[in-house]
């Protein structure tokens, strides 16, 4: 067998996250599959070493996904978190995160506010941080 495997810890919840991201983060989606899953698939390990466990062979990393500098101030990094099996040669798909605001756009439409994704469970929050950004970056 040729390079390693790709699997999912829950895969339901993972490919909600990812259906998320192709509709609200194109860029970020095209970058994932078309770069680096088949670069993970070659064996090409990517992002930062988060932890170890020595005891089972596993190395869990995060790769920063691109994504738009507002989205990125409002609601955090988007990244891709995985777990690395050194012996069996699989990687291990855990989430894609931030997760909350991806799981509250796959289950209906978010709506945007000065061009940023809102969130309907804490729409008062994000307006006031892309308000207070954006009076930030005028001065």
């Amino acid at each position: 067998m040729k390079g390693f495997v790709l699997d999912y810890i829950d895969e339901n919840e993972y490919h909600k996250l990812e259906r998320a991201l192709k509709k609200y983060n194109m860029l970020a989606f095209k970058k994932l599959n078309f770069e680096y899953y088949p670069s993970l698939r070659n064996g090409n390990i990517l992002g930062e070493l988060v932890s170890q466990n020595k005891k089972l062979g596993t190395e869990t990393y995060e790769l920063k996904l691109p994504s738009d500098k507002g989205f990125v101030q409002v609601h955090g990094e988007v990244k891709l978190i995985y777990t690395f099996y050194k012996k069996e040669e699989i990687i291990m798909l855990d989430c894609i995160t931030p997760k909350d605001i991806l799981l509250e756009g796959h289950m209906s439409e978010l709506k945007t506010y000065k061009g940023i994704m809102i969130s309907k469970a804490n729409e008062s929050k994000d307006k006031f941080k892309i308000d207070l950004l954006s009076m930030l970056q005028d001065k």
